[in-house]
């Protein structure tokens, strides 16, 4: 979507525990589900995937939008992480800052998109029904914001990932392995391509588990 425009009013909705059940953790999504998560304009991606080294200013921008999200939000911004490829170093990646915020109830965009929006962050998705999962992009789309409720296991997951790629170097070569073997095929959309590391990236998660 370009440019903010003026804010949308949230949808009435549920709350986070009257939501339907989620998926299961990687399953991949159908191009109906992309479409309905999608908020504006949405984006056929139609090629393979650009990876970049590993950019030692990456965290450096994580600090950028950290301090620009804990301005906006105050209180409101329970915990703020730097997840996703970007987050490794040595590793790989789409060169997006990927940003996990934990808020009280994402399901409640009350209490944050006016302020993101100000900001100047535009929410991208919106997902009720996948633990009331939204993400924002900056208008230069250089970051993404991932918002998830307190408590939300997602965050677990994220973060133990992460954490694991950091630590593991073998884990830190094969996710990078398939990353780059999946990045050279044909995507529709930039999410099939992230759903088609659902398998490798759950067996990292297991191994991290059973290690802790």
């Amino acid at each position: 979507m370009s440019g903010m425009g003026s804010s949308r009013e949230p949808p009435e909705g549920a709350s986070a525990r009257e939501a339907p059940p989620p998926r299961e953790p990687n399953e991949p999504m159908t191009d109906e589900q992309i479409i309905a998560a999608t908020v504006g304009e949405r984006r056929i991606h139609g090629g393979p995937i650009y990876l970049a080294e590993y950019d030692p200013t990456w965290p450096e921008a994580f600090v950028r939008h950290e301090e620009r999200i804990s301005a906006a939000l105050g209180e409101g911004a329970l915990q703020i992480e730097h997840v996703g490829s970007t987050s490794v170093p040595g590793l790989a990646a789409k060169p997006t800052i990927d940003i996990l915020l934990v808020v009280a109830d994402s399901a409640d965009e009350r209490t944050y998109l006016p302020a993101m929006e100000a900001a100047g962050y535009e929410i991208r998705v919106r997902e009720p029904e996948w633990h009331q999962h939204r993400m924002f992009a900056d208008l230069d789309r250089t970051a993404q914001v991932h918002v998830l409720s307190d408590g939300n296991p997602e965050i677990e997951r994220y973060v133990l990932f992460r954490d694991r790629l950091r630590t593991n170097q073998a884990d830190r070569e094969l996710y990078e392995r398939t990353k780059r073997g999946l990045a050279k095929r044909e995507w529709k959309y930039v999410q099939n391509y992230a759903d088609a590391k659902g398998t490798v990236v759950e067996e990292i998660i297991a191994r991290a588990r059973g290690s802790n």
